[in-house]
């Protein structure tokens, strides 16, 4: 199998790296992180000016790329940059539209791609361990609408969102894949109730609660036969996102160390010339590789059938989660003392890296789900 990039993906990697790295600086990044908002509406509507967004989609559904590689190489780049505007919500809801929404719901997409939209999926729940059946929002039937109940914890971009995808129960006990129903709430419906907050590694999240919420035929996306699968396609593209953002990151930490290995002198030499702390580099480095292949691999079987393309999401999340926190404890202890500090980049990356295991599931659920995938 060849696992060059195609030319268009270069181009767009290229495109995407030179905007990041002229416009999106780390200080750029460190006061848009900190502000109220939490991202910049400014720089999300250049970066879909860009065709970055529409790079997530296939051409039938208004964008031009949409395949696993395609993901990967734009957030392998949105990585290297500690980008923080919500391009992760943005995938996962809009595949979810683009897989089984009607033909109303699927013009939204063109909202999506251009950046006039914002979405966030509301489907965490906060004692739900990262597991994708635990639901306990409720959706009953009442008549000719829907009554939705609940509430759902650590959703990104929460407080800006215009609509909610929001995972409920419709039968079943609240463990089973069966009965789960697909929602687009929006922001503004009677009873929804956004409380906001920022995260440890910049940007900003917000518990969502549903109260008596009354919802139209229209708001269930497809059938509640189809949910939990379109749910899992759907997240898998966000772990698959979220692998590529930490091994672009991870790239950074290791370029930030060596250079500063190469300039930091002890006894007159450079303390890179030191063979232990060269293996210790070295190991890293091939550890590094080891993620980039998982996520190769992992974006090799976005499009083949379930069981492969979870395995695959599942493996790459467990070695990003594992070799992620190497990278962020290795890359400090080599800095010294001075990797802790808030003015070096290099702390906000390993701190990134270490919120992207708990993102989507952390290593110790990924690997117990690998395993579980492996004896279906």
């Amino acid at each position: 199998m060849n696992f060059q990039h195609t030319e268009d993906r270069r181009m767009l990697a290229d495109t995407l790296n030179r905007f990041i790295s002229e416009q999106y600086g780390f200080g750029t990044r460190e006061r848009i992180a900190r502000s109220a908002q939490g991202f910049s509406s400014e720089l999300w509507g250049r970066f879909a000016e860009l065709g970055i967004v529409g790079a997530l989609f296939d051409e039938a559904h208004g964008g031009f790329g949409g395949a696993g590689f395609d993901i990967a190489v734009v957030f392998e780049s949105l990585g290297r940059g500690l980008v923080i505007e919500p391009f992760l919500d943005t995938l996962i809801v809009g595949q979810a539209i683009a897989r089984s929404g009607d033909d109303a719901q699927k013009a939204t997409l063109a909202g999506l791609i251009d950046g006039s939209r914002i979405v966030a999926l509301a489907h965490g729940e906060p004692d739900g361990h990262y597991e994708l059946t635990h639901v306990t929002t409720r959706a009953e039937r009442s008549g000719e609408t829907w009554q939705l109940s609940g509430a759902k914890a650590v959703v990104q971009h929460g407080e800006h969102a215009s609509v909610f995808l929001v995972s409920a129960r419709t039968h079943g006990n609240d463990d089973a894949s069966d009965g789960i129903a697909l929602f687009l709430v929006p922001r503004d419906a009677a009873g929804v109730s956004v409380q906001g907050y920022p995260t440890i590694d910049g940007g900003r999240a917000a518990e969502v609660s549903f109260d008596n919420v009354t919802l139209a035929d229209d708001a269930l996306l497809g059938s509640t036969r189809e949910s939990f699968a379109t749910l899992e396609y759907a997240i898998a593209c966000g772990v698959l996102a979220l692998c590529a953002e930490a091994v672009g990151a991870m790239d950074v930490a290791k370029d930030y160390t060596l250079d500063y290995l190469r300039t930091r002198k002890q006894f007159g030499v450079p303390i890179g010339s030191f063979q232990a702390l060269q293996h210790r580099m070295a190991d890293l480095l091939l550890e590094i590789e080891q993620a980039r292949s998982s996520v190769i691999n992992a974006a090799a079987a976005l499009g083949a059938e379930r069981q492969v393309r979870e395995r695959a999401v599942s493996a790459a999340k467990y070695s990003i989660g594992r070799i992620g926190a190497l990278v962020a404890q290795e890359c400090i202890q080599l800095h010294g003392g001075i990797g802790m500090t808030w003015e070096l980049p290099l702390a906000h990356y390993a701190k990134r890296l270490v919120m992207i295991d708990h993102q989507l599931g952390d290593e110790d659920h990924h690997l117990e789900r690998f395993i579980a995938l492996g004896r279906a």
